[in-house]
């Protein structure tokens, strides 16, 4: 009797401990219903609960990653066999020493790749409103968790699978809002009243080389410094009309810092994942031309893995908890390599759409499983591959590069002379340089081109400790730590090249394995000329054609060509620097801030905050070199020394002390009443300037369209903010769509279709309502600061300036330059800076710019003489292109960027660039911050 009653208790425990499925719930028996039923969402809160319900399995295990931006813990679900969750520390180390690729031979290489495993990242739901991406996740889990069969019994076994939530407070938005309808048929998607992740929405997907989001910074841990895994796949919505999903492989341009291996493994995995989905009779998957995704890009969650060695998946495809319908499109009916098993017309349910995802991940782990020690072995491949150009003479293959290489053949067959058969040109410099038969080039160019000492790759780059934004130097530093990169730092003064260097600079060299990330942040991306024919239109780049972060934060760093050591130590993967400040120990009159520092304005906000006097210093300090023009000065006291020790210590700041007060006279300064432009549904542009006035501290109020058409501006504000595509365009001059700015895409709701907490957002800038308003706010002595498309305020007032990038068509009308001459998707350009001026206080007098088709001015011939518009910013060069794309770049010179005019009693302060663009350009916020207090002169 005991024995049996023992063997019972033996049983019981193997149910309880084993993670069988009759031990955990299916979605329908936690959520109510099937994931992909139609007209149903779950919810975070919901899907949390579930996921916690599986972490009871001994299949799994649950990591909280961090808190959102709203406060949601974001979790990380780790599946994989019983065995491999026992031992999950040790395949975590195998893989972070495979991909970083440090003192590892060949052999241990080869004997670690055996014993681990293959770590696979799946997430879902970054983009809230492609709701395909959260319920695959939960089906999926549901399904390696409770199944049995051999395949997935064989990917338990030889797979870690790291299942991440990437967006959980857009989820519980989403699926709220969706579900707030009771009636199933009424239920839709549209008219979300705000955007999806608290600040930037979609854009939370072009945050991941800088990871300003607490949900990037969760999600890069994991990905950069923690696991590193060898695959990464990233599902998101949505798919060419046409078609069910693209995929991989992606159309051209890949960008060119990337090792091949990494290429041809999207190449393997793409293979993998539509031969699946053909084998089960699953049509309507195209990739390379067959959609506009690429892997040019740095920033996206997906991006951003392919500068880490890690082959990064991205799929867009189609559906809705609402059924829909697979359009029509006749040419995507014929089968080409793009779309081999083309997709008919047909209803389209949500399930399907959840059971491709399910194949789609199947495809993915059952590939990782059966080349388990393949992924392994070529991430420690890429690494290695990168220690090695990082550590010898290696010049990267560009377009530039290669235009050099044509350029300077053609430059010898125009001065060729005459050879002894007498033929010149052409051929007399082909039979003088021993051209290969069959055509080409003389090898003796790419010689000269691609072995230019001058033009080779960096051993690495030296930052300085000595710049003036030392705290800004840091967050970009940081950056590049929260990607997982290796960072040195000087521990006493070093010389390298000749070059005499402080103690506590940053030292990022390039024999590492991450190698392609750091060119990325710090060289120029070239970007092709990138046309379907000559004289065509320009190919659209997926995203931003150049991004340098180095430059967008106006970094100052040095580039190493040569081999160099120091006194250096390696900081620990992942550990982040703070900024180090100094305060002079005795004060006098009071105490100097240098405008150069960024952060030198939160510390303004805190003083102003606590009621101590600030003034800015329009000649700076006689004597004093890193007390420019525009800096702050602070009266001593008891109080602004204790706000000053704190911000030093807090901000890295260097606190100057003046034992006169500085003489002539100062600039008080005072907060201002900020109103920052908003919309229904959210304007992302808005959301990022947002995210960054908190940063800095300073006090603002959202302001809707509605506000502004109601009047009386001037009692509420002092300032108003109007980030791109808020004021509509106004004909050629204009920049953007006529007649209205930026409101709710698509048919914006009626006020009694909402709920009554949202009906204040609705509505858009319109030239008859809001821009008198906006007059009369500036006749009254209100500042209007407009970016981007905004811009285009000034045509609606009036003002002395024209578009310069227009042109006079045969017929004597005026048109905007057409793509085919002019052409600048984002990337970086150069501008020159008047920096005597108050709106330019702490610039350099060069910069660099981000600009996407942004606008560019010329003024009225009298307008600078008459004072009605001061020039800020302008392109002094026929060649501003810093980083990206610049089609017909010549058009720009002598063009005006930014310009201040006096309106009324008010000013208005047009900038063309995107000085905030997603927090990254941090080298222009001061153009923003200048414009953000009341200047009085005081003695």
């Amino acid at each position: 009797m005991f024995k049996v009653f023992r063997l019972a208790a033996i049983f019981l425990l193997m149910v309880q401990t084993s993670g069988w499925s009759q031990t955990l719930p299916s979605p329908k028996e936690h959520f109510g219903f099937n994931i992909g039923d139609d007209y149903q969402l779950a919810t975070y809160t919901q899907t949390e609960a579930y996921f916690k319900k599986l972490a009871t399995s001994d299949r799994t295990k649950m990591v909280d990653i961090g808190l959102t931006e709203e406060g949601r813990h974001q979790f990380m679900l780790i599946v994989s066999s019983p065995e491999n969750i026992k031992k999950l520390d040790r395949y975590k180390e195998i893989s972070q020493k495979l991909a970083r690729a440090e003192g590892l031979t060949e052999e241990q290489a080869r004997a670690m790749s055996m014993e681990g495993k293959a770590i696979v990242w799946i997430d879902g739901g970054l983009h809230a409103t492609e709701t395909v991406g959260t319920h695959q996740l939960i089906e999926t889990a549901w399904q390696l968790v409770s199944r049995k069969d051999p395949e997935t019994l064989r990917i338990l076994d030889n797979v870690v699978i790291l299942m991440t939530h990437a967006n959980p407070d857009g989820q519980e938005i989403v699926s709220n809002w969706y579900m707030r309808e009771p009636k199933p048929e009424k239920r839709s998607l549209e008219n979300l009243p705000r955007l999806y992740q608290k600040y930037v929405g979609h854009d939370n997907n072009r945050d991941f080389f800088i990871m300003n989001m607490k949900e990037s910074q969760n999600i890069g841990r994991q990905l950069f410094v923690e696991w590193i895994p060898q695959i990464m796949y990233n599902h998101h919505q949505r798919g060419p009309a046409g078609s069910v999903l693209a995929g991989p492989p992606y159309r051209d341009p890949f960008n060119y810092v990337f090792d091949p291996l990494m290429i041809t493994g999207i190449d393997a995995l793409g293979a993998a994942m539509i031969n699946r989905l053909n084998a089960e009779n699953k049509p309507g998957f195209t990739r390379l031309g067959g959609s506009v995704f690429s892997t040019w890009y740095n920033g996206g969650l997906r991006t951003t893995t392919h500068f880490h060695n890690m082959i990064g998946l991205l799929t867009e495809i189609i559906g809705n908890p609402t059924p829909e319908t697979v359009p029509l499109v006749p040419q995507r009916l014929i089968p080409n390599g793009n779309t081999p098993f083309p997709v008919t017309p047909q209803k389209w349910h949500f399930k399907q759409s959840i059971d491709y995802s399910l194949s789609l991940n199947y495809a993915t782990l059952d590939y990782a499983a059966r080349h388990r020690d393949e992924l392994l072995y070529n991430i420690y491949k890429m690494g290695k591959n990168s220690i090695d150009r990082g550590t010898s003479d290696y010049w990267t293959l560009s377009p530039k590069r290669a235009e050099a290489i044509t350029q300077a053949y053609q430059a010898d067959l125009r001065k060729a002379k005459p050879d002894s058969a007498g033929r010149t040109g052409a051929a007399a410099s082909e039979s003088a340089s021993g051209n290969p038969r069959g055509g080409g080039i003389p090898v003796k160019y790419f010689d000269a081109v691609l072995k230019d000492p001058q033009l080779r790759d960096p051993r690495g780059f030296i930052i300085p400790a000595s710049q003036t934004d030392m705290a800004t130097a840091v967050k970009f530093v940081n950056a590049l730590i929260k990607t997982g990169i290796q960072i040195q730092q000087a521990t006493a003064e070093f010389t390298v090249a000749g070059k005499k260097y402080p103690a506590g600079s940053y030292v990022v060299k390039t024999d590492q394995a991450f190698r392609p990330h750091v060119i990325d942040m710090f060289e120029p991306q070239d970007h092709p000329n990138d046309f379907p024919y000559p004289g065509g239109p320009p190919i659209r780049p997926y995203d931003a054609a150049g991004w340098t972060l180095a430059y967008q934060m106006n970094v100052q760093f040095d580039r190493i060509l040569d081999a160099f050591d120091g006194p250096f130590k390696k900081l620990p993967y992942g550990e982040l620097q703070s900024p180090t400040g100094h305060l002079d120990p005795a004060s006098g009159a009071g105490y100097v801030l240098n405008a150069r520092a960024n952060n030198a304005f939160i510390a303004v906000n805190d003083l102003l905050k606590s009621g101590v006097e600030v003034y800015r210093l329009p000649s700076g300090v006689t004597g004093k070199a890193n007390v420019e023009s525009g800096s702050f000065f602070i009266p001593s006291s008891a109080k602004a020394k204790t706000a000053l020790e704190k911000s030093s210590k807090d901000l890295g700041l260097d606190v100057i002390s003046i034992a006169k007060r500085p003489a002539g006279a100062l600039v008080k300064v005072s907060p201002m009443r900020i109103a920052l432009w908003d919309t229904y549904g959210g304007s992302m542009p808005s959301g990022w300037v947002r995210w960054v006035m908190e940063q800095y501290h300073f006090p603002i109020s959202l302001i809707y369209a509605q506000d502004i058409d109601a009047g009386d501006l001037r009692k509420k504000y002092d300032v108003i903010v109007f980030v791109t595509r808020a004021i509509p365009g106004l004909g050629n001059a204009g920049v953007g769509s006529r007649g209205e700015g930026e409101g709710f895409q698509g048919r914006e709701p009626k006020a009694e279709e909402l709920p009554a907490e949202y009906r204040p957002w609705l509505g858009k800038i319109t030239a008859d309502k809001s821009i008198p308003q906006l007059k009369k706010f500036l006749e009254a002595g209100g500042n209007v600061v407009t970016i981007g498309s905004s811009t285009n305020l000034a045509y609606h007032l009036g003002l002395p300036v024209k578009n310069a990038l227009i042109e006079m068509t045969n017929s004597g009308q005026e048109r905007p330059l057409p793509a085919e001459k002019y052409y600048i998707p984002g990337s970086i350009l150069r501008v020159t800076l008047d920096s005597t001026q108050q709106a330019t206080w702490g610039m350099p007098t060069q910069t660099d710019v981000y600009f996407d088709a942004s606008p560019v001015f010329k003024l009225a011939p009298d307008a600078i003489a008459k004072g009605t518009v001061k020039p800020l910013a302008w392109f002094s060069t026929n060649k501003p292109l810093r980083s990206g794309w610049a089609w017909g770049q010549t058009y720009l010179q002598d063009g005006v960027a930014a310009f201040m005019a006096p309106v009324g009693s008010g000013k208005l302060f047009a900038f063309g660039p995107e000085i905030t663009f997603r927090a990254q350009a941090q080298g222009t916020f001061k153009l923003l911050f200048n414009q953000l207090y009341t200047n009085s002169v005081a003695q």
